[in-house]
């Protein structure tokens, strides 16, 4: 605060739901941290004695500090992290403070903590610019069930394998699932392949046609920042209604449905 590089006295997060979270401190706060150097699991304010640092009640996406960085992940803003002598990794000083530097927040969503309350997790990727540590473009994803292909383009990126996703969307004629439209283009019908359970650490889901389905784009964020889900029966619940259209050769695999659901405080 003396230096002008958090603003919030006592919390964890400095921010708010109309602009964002300017910055973070891992102090030893939540025993449902995981820092990882460049990456970085935060557990989201709210519902933990300070005393003990276990959640005794459960987390909300109400709270300012975790609207705040939602927001920051929905509009790619960054948010400075810092690092405190009491928060327990070998990253943290011995003493006072540390700047960590910028990080991007790529993804949000709910679990159950280690205390057995609902928390508000994020996960946190390092951009910034020194040389002797990764760079976003390099930091891989953990596909656990298909082998992964690196590709240069400006920069260097994962490239995910878009057979399963094509096959999808060819089974639908590119046409939504849930409201049944096909966007036409210059070069054809668009649409795009959406996973129900997340790929890659920590959600670890897996790139099957079970798992998969055809969105436009529009449906495609709604359902990937949890604004709708889908029950088991195929009904809409959340910011959308109606049913999902699936294909008689199109199975689902419910268990991912119901993670969905979990996230993003459905359930």
């Amino acid at each position: 605060m003396q230096a002008g590089c958090h603003r919030k006295w006592a919390a964890g997060i400095d921010g708010n739901r109309n602009d964002g979270a300017a910055a973070i401190v891992l102090s030893g706060g939540y025993e449902d941290d995981e820092d990882l150097g460049d990456e970085i699991l935060y557990t989201g304010a709210g519902g933990n004695d300070p005393n003990t640092g276990k959640q005794i009640e459960d987390q909300s996406w109400e709270n300012p500090g975790n609207a705040g960085l939602r927001l920051s992940m929905n509009q790619g803003l960054p948010v400075r992290v810092f690092r405190g002598y009491t928060h327990k990794s070998k990253f943290s000083p011995q003493s006072g403070y540390v700047y960590a530097g910028l990080y991007s927040v790529v993804d949000a969503w709910q679990e159950t903590g280690k205390s057995g309350f609902k928390i508000c997790r994020f996960r946190l990727l390092y951009i910034g610019q020194n040389e002797e540590r990764k760079t976003p473009e390099s930091i891989e994803l953990d596909y656990s069930n298909r082998d992964k292909e690196r590709k240069g383009t400006v920069i260097l990126r994962i490239v995910r394998d878009t057979k399963i996703a094509h096959d999808i969307k060819e089974l639908y004629d590119y046409k939504c699932q849930v409201c049944q439209f096909t966007i036409i283009t210059k070069s054809g019908k668009y649409a795009e392949g959406a996973h129900i359970r997340p790929l890659g650490k920590p959600h670890d889901g897996d790139d099957n046609p079970n798992n998969v389905l055809c969105l436009c784009p529009n449906h495609h964020v709604m359902f990937d920042k949890g604004l709708f889900s889908i029950q088991d029966n195929l009904k809409l619940i959340g910011n959308v209604s109606g049913e999902l259209f699936v294909h008689h050769k199109h199975k689902l695999n419910t268990l991912n449905l119901q993670y969905h659901r979990k996230i993003n405080g459905y359930n």
